[in-house]
């Protein structure tokens, strides 16, 4: 029972919620989507679903978090969006668009866990779990482009409204480029968040008239 088995585990419930949903990555699915030996679930996650799910989720956080900090640290705001807009179109098109955003999964539906899924009994207390989990994800998104774009100046109340735009309106377009089949309203969206981000802060470099 190797390391590897558990990131292996983690990465393929992460692939599965992106593709079907949170209710329909169980346990068992997991096991044969990813190859592992069964005995694996209770020795890498005690706790069982529920626990899987919020280790899937901090890992699809820090796929994108990761990259994109790097990317606008050194690069700026604008690479940044580029590079998370470019990061769910190869999500989309190596899937052949039936994979999104495994956080937005987590937020849009209802957590059943295994043991209670045949009677359809929602957890909760999970369920808040998951979504505050979710919500930490989305939120350090939007700090990594709040802070580019504070960095390159602008204001931090129009900072802050600007990371949300960037971060809903891609969460958004994923699924409906997933429903299209196509990439269209992904680069669509891409061409106008750049114009509002080119905007803001081609404001912030004009030079105040005496």
């Amino acid at each position: 029972m190797t390391s590897d088995t558990r990131a292996k585990m983690v990465a393929g419930a992460a692939d599965l919620m992106s593709r079907r949903g949170v209710t329909a990555t169980s346990m068992r699915e997991v096991v044969r989507h990813t190859g592992t030996p069964r005995g694996s679930i209770g020795h890498h996650f005690p706790r069982g679903k529920q626990q899987l799910i919020e280790d899937a989720l901090v890992f699809a956080g820090k796929q994108v978090s990761g990259p994109l900090e790097h990317l606008v640290q050194s690069r700026g705001a604008i690479a940044g969006l580029r590079a998370f807009i470019a990061l769910w179109r190869q999500t989309l098109e190596k899937s052949k668009f039936q994979a999104g955003c495994p956080v937005l999964a987590v937020a849009v539906e209802q957590y059943v866990n295994d043991a209670t899924e045949k009677d359809g009994a929602p957890d909760e207390a999970a369920q808040r779990h998951l979504l505050d989990l979710a919500d930490g994800v989305f939120a350090d998104w939007q700090r990594i482009m709040f802070t580019a774009l504070r960095r390159e100046g602008v204001a931090p109340a129009r900072a802050r409204r600007l990371a949300a735009l960037v971060i809903a309106s891609t969460e958004g377009t994923v699924a409906m480029c997933r429903a299209a089949r196509s990439a269209q309203p992904l680069d669509d969206v891409r061409q106008e968040l750049e114009l509002v981000l080119s905007s803001a802060l081609a404001k912030q470099a004009e030079v105040p008239r005496a």
